[in-house]
């Protein structure tokens, strides 16, 4: 007699962080230790989109320059090297089917998809799935985003991807990720907890009046999130945008990738 296991699930996920920073940097924007639901940063937001799918949470490669996030170019060109290796051993162990690469900049996404294709193994990231969902709701999308340097790499997916006649802005709400030698309240992970506490922060003020510029300046249909770090903000700015009279769908980048 043949026993079928029932609780298996049909979809087998790995969760590929970008990159990891050592856990004692002070540059520190999100768990490193701890259950895979702790690590994954809006789990909450996102765990129904999980309940169907045996997934495991890669924390990424160790960054090599240095011990603060990703966001200038050569970082992400780090990252992505490193990322490419884990996506490598992934698709040779036969556990999963399909791969999402987490982070907003999605580095290593084309590689690894040339990686994966002989193994059957999908392969999505948060920019290039933020792009397409924007697209089926509307005809053109803006990006909020968190930083100037962040800004100009993430137009590189823009044009990467051939949604530049889609995509009619990004606006920059200039809180940075910690990094040297920005310090002090306009930290996107500051001004993160202090929301999320319920204190007062200008980041969504200014959010929703990029948003809201977006809209009516620049033509938006649909709003996404562009690094990582913000896409906590895609239900709080969604119910603000509501409150205006805006009907405006507010993406952000792992629900698309899951």
């Amino acid at each position: 007699m043949i026993h079928v296991n029932e609780n298996k699930k049909k979809y087998r996920f790995l969760l590929i962080q970008a990159f990891h920073l050592p856990p004692t940097s002070k540059h520190l924007h999100r768990s490193v230790e701890g259950p895979k639901e702790q690590c994954l940063m809006n789990y909450e937001e996102n765990k129904g989109l999980l309940e169907d799918v045996e997934w495991e949470l890669h924390r990424g490669p160790l960054v090599t320059y240095g011990d603060w996030p990703v966001e200038t170019r050569e970082e992400f060109a780090l990252a992505a090297a490193g990322r490419l290796a884990i996506v490598r051993e992934a698709c040779e162990s036969g556990k999963y089917n399909g791969i999402v690469l987490l982070g907003g900049g999605e580095p290593g996404f084309i590689e690894s998809r040339e990686i994966a294709r002989p193994y059957g193994v999908a392969v999505t990231a948060c920019a290039f799935s933020q792009f397409h969902f924007a697209s089926m709701l509307g005809n053109r999308f803006s990006v909020i985003d968190l930083s100037e340097l962040h800004n100009m790499y993430y137009y590189d997916l823009v044009v990467k991807h051939r949604m530049d006649r889609r995509c009619a802005s990004i606006r920059n709400i200039n809180y940075p990720l910690p990094r040297p030698p920005h310090t002090g309240e306009s930290q996107v992970h500051l001004a993160k907890n202090r929301v999320l506490r319920g204190e007062s922060s200008e980041i969504m003020d200014t959010a929703v009046r990029e948003a809201v510029a977006a809209i009516e300046e620049d033509g938006a249909e649909v709003l996404t999130l562009g690094c990582s770090a913000l896409f906590w903000m895609r239900p709080i700015l969604q119910k603000r945008l509501a409150e205006l009279g805006w009907e405006v769908p507010v993406l952000e980048g792992y629900s698309c990738a899951i």
